[in-house]
């Protein structure tokens, strides 16, 4: 757990955390959605995702109190990106749970907090890891979106 005192912490560090905590809140949901419908080395490995998600969200629990924060709650359900009806879509879906838990810790990684930073850093890390193994592959950047990385087009302004 990386502790933070109140007055380290800024407002958009605590706002920060509280995303990367909604997220985790969602992927512990989401694993337990998936892993009934996977079997052997795959539900093995949602399993210890699973139990990932719940150190990473207890570790945010403690930080935002420490912070002097209240913690936000995990809703009673969450709307899943996608049906989930057999091994091939839970594991599409903890695909996405992992992109979105490295999005949201992304958060914390531009904090200015230097503890805040390397948790930040650690577990866009260990998401992508996550995701890779579920994906078969790594791709460049976790958690920034393929539109976010595309170069924008200069402009120049009015011309006269």
């Amino acid at each position: 757990m990386t502790a933070i005192t109140a007055r380290r912490a800024t407002a958009t560090e605590v706002s920060a955390m509280q995303a990367a905590l909604a997220a985790e809140h969602a992927a512990i949901y989401g694993y337990g959605v998936a892993g009934a419908h996977l079997t052997g080395t795959d539900l093995t490995t949602a399993t210890s995702d699973w139990v990932a998600h719940q150190v990473a969200r207890d570790s945010l629990q403690a930080m935002l109190r420490a912070a002097g924060a209240t913690p936000v709650a995990a809703a009673v359900a969450y709307r899943l990106p996608r049906p989930v009806r057999g091994a091939v879509t839970a594991i599409s879906l903890a695909v996405t749970l992992e992109d979105r838990v490295a999005t949201a810790y992304l958060g914390l990684v531009a904090g200015t907090s230097p503890g805040v930073r390397k948790f930040g850093a650690r577990q866009v890390i260990a998401a992508a890891m996550r995701a890779a193994g579920w994906r078969g592959r790594t791709v460049a950047f976790p958690g920034f979106s393929p539109r976010t990385l595309s170069p924008r087009k200069a402009s120049h302004g009015p011309r006269g």
